[in-house]
C-alpha cells in the first residue's frame, strides 16, 4: 500500500527517479544527526537545464516558477535518498532561492514560492519552512533557478 507521500506525490506527477549526481567536489545530501542539508539543486530535466536566460529579461515568471518547481523535486530526490523515500522526514526547515534576474526583477519570493508549495502540499503544516528568496546575475550552466534545503528527521 502506498504511503501518504507516495499518494501525494502521484497527485502532482512527481516521481522520485535517481537524483543528480555533484557537478564538483561536494556531496549533494548530507545526513548530520537529525537533520538533512541538501546542496544547491538546479532545474535538472533528464540530467539538462533546458531553460536559461534572466527572470525580467528572456524569461517569464510563469517559466522561472517551473523552474523552481524543478528544483524542488532535485531536493526531494536527493532527500529521498537518505530517508526512506521521504517517510523519515519530521518538517522542511529551510529553502534557500537563488532567482537569476535583472536588477530591475523584484519578485524573486514569487518565484520561489512554487517550491515552497510543494513542500507544503507534501508535508502540511510540517511544510512550512524559513526561507531566502534572492536575485543574481547568473547561476551554474545559465540556469534561471537554483536552490537549497535543510529538513529534519523524525526521531
Amino acid at each position: 500500500m502506498a504511503s501518504e507521500i507516495q499518494v501525494k506525490l502521484e497527485k502532482l506527477g512527481i516521481n522520485l527517479d535517481k537524483p543528480a549526481m555533484p557537478a564538483g567536489n561536494y556531496v549533494p545530501v548530507l545526513v548530520v544527526n537529525d537533520m538533512v542539508y541538501v546542496s544547491g539543486q538546479l532545474p535538472l530535466v533528464n540530467g539538462a537545464i533546458n531553460l536559461t536566460g534572466q527572470v525580467g529579461d528572456s524569461v517569464t515568471v510563469k517559466e522561472a516558477r517551473e523552474q523552481a518547481r524543478q528544483c524542488a523535486i532535485e531536493i526531494l530526490r536527493q532527500v529521498a535518498s537518505v530517508s526512506n523515500n521521504l517517510e523519515k522526514i519530521e518538517r522542511v526547515i529551510k529553502l534557500g532561492g537563488f532567482v537569476s534576474s535583472t536588477a530591475e526583477f523584484t519578485g524573486q519570493p514569487k518565484v520561489i514560492d512554487a517550491a515552497s508549495e510543494i513542500m507544503v502540499t507534501l508535508f502540511g503544516y510540517n511544510g512550512r519552512h524559513t526561507r531566502f528568496a534572492v536575485g543574481v546575475n547568473s547561476l551554474p550552466l545559465g540556469a534561471v533557478v537554483e536552490i537549497d534545503a535543510i529538513f529534519q528527521l523524525k526521531s
